[in-house]
C-alpha cells in the first residue's frame, strides 16, 4: 500500500513538473523575390544557440519548453531582423516564414538592422497607410472572435457600421469601397450574410486556423491594388504542418470547428491544412433545443494545399466556401403585431464560393513570377412577404443576384540591383450574372420588375511599380494601375507614388499619393425604368468609374523599444461620383452601405474625406499590449444640387482603446489573458422623417433637402475578453469567453417610420452578448 501510495504521489509530481517540449522550427526568404535563403544565421536569444538555414532555407531548434522565444536572423547583404514573442505550445509545432529585407551596403562586416515596426505591412512597395495584422490579433482582440474585420475596427480610423455586421467604414468612406484579396487574387466578399453589394456580413467564413500574417491598407494603395476606394485587405495562408499531422477542435456560441493539417508523405515537403465549421444555433434548433422560428443559420469549409516540386515551382489549391441563410416566420395574429416585422416574414441566402491554384516558379537568380486562376460563385437572394389585415398573404418583395467569375492574374517581381526592384503584373476577371429583383417604389404599393438581367462582362487591370533605394535610409516606389471595365468600355489610368525617409534610428516620414477608381456594383448598371411610352431602357448602363485622389504624409517615432508614435495626416478628393438625376434629390453613393441602387444617375458628384490619425502602440512585451488610437476627421459629399453636406459615415471622431495581459504560470503550464477594447466614437449620421407626411402616405417619407443633418448620439462600446491555456503533453487547451458591449449600452442606429404603429421608431445596435469558446489543439 505505501508503494502504491508513492508511486502516485510520484507521479503526480512528475507530471506536476513535467516539461512539455515543441520544436521551432521555419524558413528564411527574400522579401521582394519570395525565394527561400541558405545559409542565413538564426539565433535563439532565450538558449544562444545558433543553427545556419540549409539550401532550401529551413532551421530547426528541437525540444524547447512552451513558453516565448526570440530570434535573430541575419544573412549578408540583408538587414537583420528580430521576431519577439514567438509562442511554443505543447499542441502544436510552431513554424515560422521570415522576410528579410535587402540592405543598400552589403559589406559582411556591417550589420544593419531594420528598425521597422512591429505592423510593418508584408508588401515592401506600401509605404504609407498600411499595417501588417496577425493571426494573434484576430485571436487576441476582445471581441474580434477570429475575425479579420472585426479585428480592424480596432485600427485608426476604422469603425465598424453596425454592431450586427463587420462591415466597416474606412476613414469616412463607404464599407463598399474595400477591395479583398487572397494570395493575389481578387475574391468575393468572404462573409457570411453578405448582402449585394456589400463588402462586409455577420460573420467571416475564413478562419484564423488558416490564415498568416496579412496586410490592411487603408489609402494610397501600392500599384497593384485596383478597383478599390477606401481600403484593401491582402490575406495570406498558412501553410499546414509538413512533418506531422496536427488537429484543432473547437466548440462555443458561434459554432463547432474542426481543423486539420499535415504532410502528404513523410519525405515530400507538401502539405494540406482543410477547417470546417458547423453553426451552433444550426445544431441547437435542428435537436429542438431553440424554437422553431430560431432560424439563422451558417457553416464553411476552408483549404490551403502546398505542392512544391523540384523543377516546376510551387503550386498551391486554396478556396473557402461558406452558407448562410435567416428566416422569419410570420405571426397570424393582429393582436402580436407591435412592429413592421411581425407582419413580413422573410427567407434570406447568402452563399459564397471560391476556388483558385496558384503557381510560383523562379526564373534564374533575379526574378520570381507568381500566376493564379481562380473561379467564384456568389448567390443573395432575399423574399419577403406582407400578411394583410385578413391573413391574405402578398408578396412584397424578391430578389434574386447570382455571380459568376474567372479570376486569372500573374505578377513578376524583378531584382535589378539591391536598390531597384520592378513588380508587374495583369489582373483579369471575367463577369457572368444573372440578376432579378421585383420591388416596390413605396410600401404597399405594386411590386414592378426593377432588374431582369442576364449575360457577362469582364475587367482587365495592368499594373507596374519600381521601386529605388538610393540608400538604407531613403525608399522611393513609383508606378502605374490601369482599370477597365468592358461592360461600357470605361477605363482610367492611375499614378502611385510614396515615398519614405528614415530619420535616425527612431523615426520616419513618409508621402504618398494615388489616383484610385473603382467598378460600379454591377446591378447598378442594369437598372430597368420605363419612358413615357412603355418602353424599358437601363438608364445607368453607361455610368463612369467612382474615382479619387488620395494624398497622405506619415510621421513615426519610436518612443520607446517596443512602443510607437505615429501620426498620418490624409486627404481623399472624390470624383465622378454617381447622383441622382431625380428632381430634388440629394442621394449619392458615397453613402450606401451595400445593395443596387436602381434610380437614373450620372457621374457629377463629389466628395472629401480629410483627417488626422495619432495613435500610440506598445507592441507586447513582456506579456502585455496596449494601443490608443485617436482620429479626427470630416466626411462630405456634394450631390446634382450643388450643396456641400455631410456624408452618413461623417462622424468627426473615433478614440480606441486595446490593451491586454497574459499572466503566465510556467510551472503549471498556463496563462490566463485578460484584455479589453474600448470604442468612443461621434454618432453616424441620418436624414431626419417628415411625420405629417409619412402618416399620409402610410410610408416612411424623408427630409431629402435635409439630407443626413441629424447626428446621432456618440458611439460608446466596451469589449473584454477573458481566457485561460493550459498546455499538456501534446495537447493545448484554451477556454475563452468574449462580452461584447459589457456596459450593455445600447447605441443608437437610425431612426425609421413603422407603418404598423404609424410612428417614428428609433433603431438600436446589439447589446451585451457574451461568446464562449473552447479550444483543443493536438
Amino acid at each position: 500500500m505505501k508503494i502504491l501510495f508513492g508511486s502516485i504521489l510520484c507521479f503526480l509530481f512528475v507530471n506536476a513538473h513535467a516539461q512539455y517540449k515543441q520544436p521551432l522550427r521555419g524558413t528564411v526568404t527574400d522579401q521582394v523575390l519570395q525565394k527561400p535563403l541558405a545559409h542565413a544565421t538564426v539565433t535563439l536569444k532565450e538558449t544562444g544557440k545558433t543553427v545556419t538555414t540549409d539550401e532550401e532555407g529551413a532551421f530547426r531548434f528541437d525540444a524547447l519548453q512552451v513558453g516565448l522565444y526570440h530570434l535573430t536572423i541575419s544573412h549578408t547583404g540583408f538587414k537583420e531582423a528580430a521576431l519577439e514573442n514567438i509562442t511554443v505550445n505543447a499542441g502544436k509545432e510552431t513554424v515560422l516564414t521570415i522576410a528579410l529585407e535587402t540592405a543598400i551596403v552589403a559589406e559582411t562586416e556591417v550589420v544593419i538592422r531594420s528598425n521597422s515596426k512591429k505592423n510593418k505591412p508584408l508588401n515592401d512597395m506600401s509605404a504609407v497607410s498600411a499595417r501588417a495584422f496577425t493571426v494573434e490579433e484576430t485571436q487576441k482582440y476582445a471581441a474580434a472572435v477570429n475575425d479579420p474585420l472585426r479585428m480592424a475596427a480596432a485600427f485608426p480610423g476604422v469603425l465598424a457600421a453596425d454592431d450586427g455586421n463587420n462591415s466597416i467604414i474606412i476613414r469616412g468612406n463607404s464599407p463598399t469601397g474595400l477591395l479583398w484579396k487572397m494570395e493575389g487574387m481578387d475574391i468575393p466578399n468572404p462573409n457570411h450574410f453578405s448582402s449585394a453589394g456589400n463588402s462586409g456580413g455577420g460573420i467571416s467564413i475564413l478562419s484564423s486556423q488558416l490564415l498568416a500574417n496579412s496586410d490592411f491598407v487603408t489609402a494610397a494603395f501600392a500599384s497593384e491594388y485596383g478597383n478599390a476606394l477606401s481600403g484593401v485587405f491582402d490575406l495570406k495562408l498558412r501553410r499546414g504542418n509538413n512533418e506531422k499531422n496536427e488537429y484543432t477542435l473547437q466548440a462555443g456560441v458561434l459554432g463547432l470547428n474542426a481543423a486539420a493539417e499535415g504532410p502528404f508523405s513523410k519525405n515530400y515537403k507538401g502539405s494540406y491544412l482543410i477547417n470546417y465549421r458547423y453553426s451552433t444555433l444550426q445544431l441547437l434548433n435542428k435537436v429542438g433545443i431553440l424554437p422553431d422560428n430560431a432560424s439563422t443559420n451558417f457553416q464553411d469549409l476552408s483549404y490551403n494545399i502546398y505542392l512544391p516540386t523540384k523543377k516546376l515551382g510551387t503550386f498551391t489549391i486554396l478556396g473557402f466556401g461558406g452558407l448562410s441563410s435567416d428566416e422569419a416566420i410570420a405571426k397570424y395574429d393582429s393582436s402580436k403585431w407591435e412592429n413592421w416585422d411581425d407582419r413580413h416574414p422573410y427567407s434570406f441566402t447568402a452563399n459564397t464560393y471560391f476556388s483558385g491554384i496558384t503557381h510560383t516558379i523562379s526564373l534564374g537568380t533575379n526574378a520570381t513570377l507568381k500566376s493564379g486562376i481562380g473561379m467564384s460563385y456568389t448567390k443573395n437572394s432575399y423574399d419577403e412577404d406582407l400578411i394583410k389585415s385578413d391573413y391574405s398573404r402578398v408578396k412584397s418583395y424578391k430578389e434574386n443576384y447570382i455571380n459568376k467569375k474567372k479570376t486569372a492574374n500573374t505578377t513578376l517581381n524583378y531584382r535589378f540591383s539591391n536598390k531597384l526592384n520592378l513588380r508587374t503584373g495583369v489582373i483579369v476577371n471575367l463577369l457572368d450574372f444573372n440578376y432579378y429583383q421585383r420591388s416596390a417604389e413605396h410600401a404597399g404599393e405594386p411590386l414592378q420588375e426593377r432588374i431582369n438581367s442576364k449575360g457577362n462582362t469582364s475587367t482587365g487591370q495592368l499594373f507596374a511599380q519600381l521601386q529605388y533605394k538610393p540608400t538604407d535610409k531613403l525608399v522611393l516606389n513609383a508606378g502605374l494601375h490601369y482599370l477597365h471595365l468592358a461592360l461600357n468600355n470605361t477605363s482610367s489610368v492611375e499614378p502611385r507614388m510614396s515615398l519614405k525617409y528614415t530619420l535616425g534610428n527612431k523615426s520616419s516620414v513618409a508621402l504618398g499619393y494615388g489616383l484610385h477608381s473603382q467598378v460600379q456594383v454591377m446591378g447598378v448598371y442594369l437598372a430597368q425604368l420605363e419612358d413615357g411610352a412603355g418602353n424599358v431602357y437601363s438608364p445607368n448602363k453607361n455610368l463612369g468609374l467612382n474615382k479619387a485622389h488620395h494624398y497622405v504624409i506619415s510621421y513615426n517615432y519610436r518612443l520607446a523599444k517596443n512602443v510607437q508614435l505615429k501620426t498620418e495626416l490624409y486627404y481623399q478628393q472624390l470624383f465622378n461620383v454617381p447622383v441622382s438625376t431625380k428632381a430634388g434629390s440629394t442621394f449619392s453613393t458615397l453613402n450606401i452601405i451595400d445593395g443596387y441602387v436602381l434610380e437614373p444617375m450620372v457621374n457629377k458628384g463629389k466628395g472629401k474625406n480629410y483627417g488626422a490619425e495619432i495613435s500610440l502602440e506598445r507592441y507586447l512585451h513582456n506579456n502585455a499590449y496596449l494601443t490608443l488610437t485617436n482620429s479626427f476627421y470630416q466626411s462630405k459629399y456634394t450631390a446634382l444640387d450643388g450643396i456641400e453636406r455631410n456624408t452618413r459615415f461623417n462622424g468627426n471622431h473615433i478614440t480606441t482603446l486595446i490593451a491586454g495581459k497574459d499572466f503566465v504560470n510556467r510551472h503549471k503550464h498556463r496563462t490566463i489573458g485578460l484584455n479589453i477594447k474600448t470604442i468612443y466614437a461621434g454618432g453616424l449620421r441620418t436624414t431626419p422623417i417628415d411625420y405629417a407626411a409619412s402618416l399620409a402616405a402610410g410610408y416612411g417619407v424623408y427630409k431629402d433637402a435635409e439630407a443626413f443633418s441629424i447626428k446621432n448620439p456618440a458611439y460608446f462600446r466596451t469589449d473584454i475578453r477573458v481566457s485561460i491555456k493550459w498546455n499538456k503533453k501534446y495537447m493545448t487547451s484554451t477556454l475563452s469567453l468574449d462580452i461584447q458591449n459589457i456596459t450593455n449600452r445600447l447605441n443608437v442606429y437610425n431612426q425609421s417610420y413603422d407603418e404598423t404603429q404609424n410612428k417614428i421608431v428609433t433603431n438600436y445596435q446589439t447589446g451585451l452578448l457574451p461568446i464562449l469558446n473552447y479550444k483543443v489543439e493536438f
